[in-house]
């Protein structure tokens, strides 16, 4: 059993940061591609980042420039630092990450259980 946990949303005026982060814990052998989506009220789930194992980052264009995905491998931990914030970027924020769980055999997707972040003055 693999669980994905989201800390670190949150209230926070237009221009300002913030840093989510993903704790993956359980039976974990390793971790691939990891990704942060969101979803606002209304709207379908969209992509905002992923970054693989070996650190290659992809980001959706309306977040380029102002988020930044890292990962620690050690710690099966990813972040999104996120600067510049607008009222559109009101969301909730889920991680996701592809696991190899207990063997190479076993592959599969988690998803955490989401963080809000809201951007209002």
């Amino acid at each position: 059993q693999v669980q994905l946990v989201e800390s670190g949303g949150g209230l926070v005026q237009p221009g300002g940061s913030l840093r989510l982060s993903c704790a993956a814990s359980g039976n974990i052998l390793r971790i691939n591609t990891m990704g942060w989506y969101r979803q606002a009220p209304g709207k379908q789930r969209e992509l905002v980042a992923t970054i693989t194992s070996e650190g290659m980052r992809n980001y959706a264009d309306s977040v380029k420039g102002r988020f930044t995905i890292s990962r620690d491998n050690a710690k099966n931990t990813m972040y999104l630092q996120m600067d510049s914030l607008k009222p559109e970027d009101t969301a909730v924020y889920y991680c996701n990450a592809g696991v190899f769980s207990g063997t190479l055999l076993n592959y599969a997707g988690y998803w955490g259980q989401g963080t809000q972040v809201t951007v209002s003055s």
